[in-house]
């Protein structure tokens, strides 16, 4: 045993303790102070005698008073019941929308089909808070649809944007995305002769569309439907910009609770709910989709003809055309505002101007730099971290290790923020209102994402490669650092973009957790919006939006070097 405690047992050791100590700690934390309904110092507890003694005493006051209040307090009961109403319609709808974009993207060759996947990237770029803001713009009160649907005889909005119907529109169509290349990727799979055997037999492309090509989407439209359900209950970004005061939702009324009304044991039971309820459809999805592949057997490889049928092509292009249509006008909307003098109750604004961008880089530069600097700090030790995780997972098959990586996948932004507050907010370590913590935050959520990049590439790397360096006098730790990670640098180079347009992108944890002196843009844009100050929201968000194009240019040039 002694022999194989080296370097890599000591980095292991302390990867467990990073994820124990901002991980474990913290949700084990906010599940404690769920039934205690008062803070518990965990790491204190172990550290000061007197912290120990009041914990003690805290455990043996535990009851189930603030989850019996779940089913008696009203407005928590409405919050959890919006919240799921408002993900299950949002599953619904998206999955509707996107059958028919998925297959015409797959299956057909209706016209301009790139066009149409290169624009339904765009609301994978932009960020929920903005996209709630840019439907402000076009359906408010003094927006340019809100002036068209007058002149043609309507009176008032077409749509409300501050209302449920609001929340569900921007989700649909700013979260289609996630679930539209799952279902493109479904469609392809299916095998072109099973449908040709059916047209044979003499059913209609109606029938061998509804009886065979459709069942062998399933799986992909079921993980689809669960996915989407998970990232609509969790968004923080577009109800705290457009849900009511009389409508409650989940994430935000945890976030009242915790920022409002330091009401701990509110904010915990919410949490752990959040999480419980974030958590199940993950393990839905896993259990649905596993083992369960419709594709078929034979010994030839499989086909794929594309309908050319120009009614089915055309009409798909138009509909398809619609669908992207609506998160292009938002962002142009967007876009104009922040160049406008003024804009209100006018198709276009009265006049034009680049004050907005001036005002924005002679105020609010530092802002820009702080976002730029943090995600620099969350990468790094993301890098570090995916790295040494990767090697872990695949050389030495750490199931531990993977799934704890995994952990912050089924855990929303806003209960990871809120736990990290209740566990970080006293000594010994009062980190709470610190660059560190919000790096820290950034780091745990994305992370994810770098380990999946890393560890496709950790698994390309033959092992004799590793041992040939160890044979020549190396230590494991050594062999891991000058052998593995140059081999890793593509996947690195990957994964390091998207956790950078992540974290540039993050809402929940930068509100919760960001001190003034380190607000990134996502929190000044937030703030801007919350006083009313439009214009320069909307100046921000344009180069927020464009920065994280900048980055998405740079992932797909990576890409495109890897494959080469």
């Amino acid at each position: 045993m002694k022999a194989r405690f080296n370097g890599l047992s000591v980095v292991k050791i302390f990867i467990y303790a990073f994820f124990g100590l901002f991980l474990i700690i913290p949700l084990l934390a906010v599940f404690l102070i769920s039934f205690t309904n008062e803070p518990v110092n965990i790491i204190g507890t172990f550290t000061d005698p007197a912290v120990f003694s009041s914990t003690i005493d805290k455990l043996k006051a535990i009851n189930l008073e603030n989850y019996r209040q779940i089913f008696s307090n009203a407005g928590y009961l409405d919050s959890l019941k919006n919240s799921l109403s408002l993900a299950l319609v949002v599953m619904v709808l998206v999955i509707l929308i996107c059958i028919p974009l998925a297959y015409g993207i797959a299956r057909t060759n209706m016209p301009f089909k790139k066009t149409i996947s290169a624009l339904c990237t765009i609301p994978l770029i932009i960020p929920t808070f903005i996209s709630a803001y840019a439907f402000i713009i076009m359906f408010g009160r003094a927006g340019w649809v809100t002036y068209f649907y007058e002149m043609l005889g309507g009176e008032g909005m077409l749509i409300d944007p501050y209302s449920m119907t609001g929340i569900i529109l921007v989700q649909v169509f700013f979260f289609f995305p996630y679930a539209l290349w799952p279902l493109v990727a479904a469609f392809k799979i299916s095998d072109v002769t099973l449908e040709e055997a059916s047209l044979n037999l003499g059913a209609k492309n109606w029938f061998t569309f509804i009886f065979v090509t459709f069942p062998l989407a399933i799986p992909g439209i079921i993980s689809s439907a669960l996915l989407i359900f998970t990232v609509s209950f969790s968004d923080f970004g577009t109800p705290i910009v457009l849900a009511p005061k009389d409508l409650n939702l989940m994430v935000v009324e945890a976030y009242r609770e915790i920022s409002g009304f330091f009401n701990w044991g509110g904010a915990a039971i919410l949490t752990v709910i959040m999480i419980i309820v974030a958590a199940l459809f993950f393990w839905l999805q896993h259990i649905l989709t596993k083992g369960k592949n419709y594709g078929s057997v034979s010994g030839k490889p499989k086909q794929q003809k594309m309908v050319t049928n120009k009614v089915v092509t055309r009409s798909l292009s138009v509909y398809s055309f619609i669908i992207v249509l609506v998160p292009l006008l938002a962002m142009l909307s967007v876009l104009l505002q922040s160049v406008a003098t003024t804009w209100g109750k006018d198709l276009l604004p009265s006049g034009y101007t680049l004050k907005h961008y001036q005002t924005i880089f002679s105020t609010s530069l530092g802002n820009i730099q702080n976002s730029i600097v943090l995600a620099i700090g969350a990468l790094v030790l993301s890098v570090i971290i995916a790295t040494f995780v990767s090697y872990f997972v695949v050389r030495q098959n750490s199931a531990k290790m993977d799934f704890m990586t995994s952990i912050p996948l089924v855990v929303p932004g806003i209960a990871f923020g809120i736990a990290l507050i209740q566990t970080f907010n006293v000594a010994p370590l009062q980190l709470t209102g610190t660059a560190i913590l919000l790096i820290i935050a950034y780091t745990i959520r994305r992370l994810p994402y770098m380990v999946r990049s890393t560890m496709g590439a950790m698994r390309a790397i033959k092992q004799d490669i590793e041992e040939a360096a160890i044979n020549l006098g190396a230590t494991p730790l050594t062999a891991a650092i000058t052998v593995i990670g140059p081999l890793l640098l593509p996947g690195i180079a990957a994964g390091s973009v998207l956790v950078f347009i992540t974290v540039i992108k993050e809402t929940s944890i930068s509100i919760l957790l960001a001190p003034p002196e380190w607000a990134p843009m996502s929190l000044a844009i937030f703030q801007n919006i919350l006083r009313a100050e439009y214009y320069s929201a909307a100046a921000m968000s344009v180069i927020l939006v464009a920065l994280v194009l900048v980055l998405q240019g740079l992932a797909s040039y990576i890409g495109k070097k890897q494959r080469l």
